[in-house]
C-alpha cells in the first residue's frame, strides 16, 4: 500500500519534481555559511519527498545526536533569516494541500504533505527516517515517560 501511495504520489502529482525542486534549492544553501543548516534540512526533505508513505521527518535530536555551540548559534541566526521564506512556503503547502482535498485521490497525498508541514517552515535539524525507525523512537520515548510516572 505504501508503494501505491508513493508512485501516485510520483505520477498525477509531480511529487518528484517537488523532491527535485527541493534538493536543488537545499544543495545551493548549502554552498553558504549561514544557509547550511537550512539547506541540509532541506536535503533532508527532499529525501522524505521521494517516498513520503515510507517515511517520516523528524527532529535530529530525538536521535539523541549532540549538537556543538557553534551549529547551535548557526542555527538560531539561519531560522531568523528563513523565518519569512519558511511562512511563505508553508502557506504555499497549505494551498496544495486545500487542491488536493477536492479529489478523492488526493486526499492521501494532502495528508502527507500535512504532516511534513512543520519542515516546510522549519527545516533546520530536521531528518528523515523510516516509519519502523520514527515508531521505535516513539516507542522508546513513551516507555521512558511511564517509567519516570511510575517512580
Amino acid at each position: 500500500m505504501k508503494q501505491l501511495g508513493n508512485l501516485l504520489w510520483h505520477f498525477p502529482f509531480f511529487g518528484f519534481v517537488t523532491a527535485f525542486l527541493t534538493f536543488i534549492t537545499g544543495g545551493i544553501l548549502v554552498i553558504t555559511v549561514i544557509g547550511a543548516p537550512i539547506g541540509l534540512g532541506l536535503i533532508q526533505h527532499s529525501k522524505f519527498l521521494l517516498s513520503p508513505f515510507s517515511s517520516r521527518m523528524i527532529s535530529d535530536s530525538k536521535l539523541g545526536k549532540e549538537k556543538t555551540l557553534v551549529w547551535k548559534i548557526l542555527s538560531v541566526i539561519a531560522f531568523l533569516i528563513y523565518f519569512p521564506i519558511g511562512v511563505f512556503a508553508s502557506i504555499l503547502t497549505i494551498i496544495q494541500i486545500v487542491l488536493l482535498f477536492i479529489s478523492i485521490v488526493g486526499i492521501p497525498i494532502a495528508v502527507i504533505l500535512s504532516k511534513s508541514l512543520s519542515t516546510y517552515f522549519n527545516p533546520i535539524n530536521k531528518i528523515c527516517v523510516s516509519v519502523s525507525v520514527a515508531k521505535e523512537i516513539e516507542k522508546r520515548a513513551a516507555s521512558s515517560k511511564v517509567d519516570a510516572m511510575s517512580k
